[in-house]
């Protein structure tokens, strides 16, 4: 389960040392974290991470799959998660210290700056492989932080980026050994913890704006 930590300026959410799947009960705990986290006031700024292999496999498949009536309640649950991090009124990065795949990756893209691990794990979308087409507002969140030869690389063929080749994508800003991650990731933001909470977050929901219209569709 996640756990959120501060250090002065630094949150850190700690997605956990499994495969941080989206549970239910996991996207309680995350959405009321960054809700006090967006209800402070001090500067700050917010590193999320994992623990072990993975940062996050993202949707609970065997959760939907003894709950399928429930399935659109669940991806409008998701896509409020990655709407809050896209427009978190502080800056945020994400340590990406293992494999992040499907919404976990779409999790990290939801961040300002991403960091991974160079030495093992695998940034994936394998939606085309498992037939789970995009929604539209996973689809805008794509495409609205992906570089145009990256969203079709990532989107139509499900190739698994490693840390090498995710940077020289674009998928990724930087890569470092997992020893230097959380520093390297801290790095990218924590100068920027003071900037006015209001003035970011209008800049990151005029920036999204189309984005967010997407991820309030409900599912078909």
């Amino acid at each position: 389960m996640p756990t959120l930590s501060q250090d002065g300026a630094l949150w850190t959410l700690h997605l956990g040392d499994d495969e941080n799947r989206f549970t239910p009960a996991f996207l309680d705990e995350t959405d009321g974290f960054l809700a006090d986290l967006a209800s402070s006031s001090e500067p700050a700024a917010l590193v999320t991470t994992g623990g072990g292999k993975f940062y996050s496999n993202g949707l609970d498949l065997e959760w939907l799959g003894a709950h399928p009536e429930r399935l659109g309640e669940y991806v409008a649950r998701v896509q409020q998660l990655f709407e809050r991090v896209l427009t978190l009124p502080v800056p945020t990065v994400a340590a990406v210290n293992g494999h992040a795949f499907g919404a976990g990756a779409m999790l990290a893209l939801a961040h300002d700056h991403r960091v991974m691990r160079d030495d093992r794990g695998y940034v994936c979308l394998p939606e085309v492989d498992i037939h789970i087409p995009f929604s539209p507002g996973m689809n805008a969140l794509v495409m609205s932080t992906l570089r145009p030869r990256a969203a079709v690389d990532s989107m139509t063929t499900g190739h698994r980026f490693p840390a090498d080749e995710a940077l020289a994508a674009g998928i990724v800003d930087a890569t470092a050994s997992l020893e230097d991650l959380p520093q390297a990731a801290a790095a990218r933001v924590e100068h920027l913890a003071g900037k006015d909470r209001t003035t970011l977050g209008t800049i990151k929901q005029r920036m999204y704006a189309d984005v967010v219209a997407a991820l309030r569709l409900p599912e078909v």
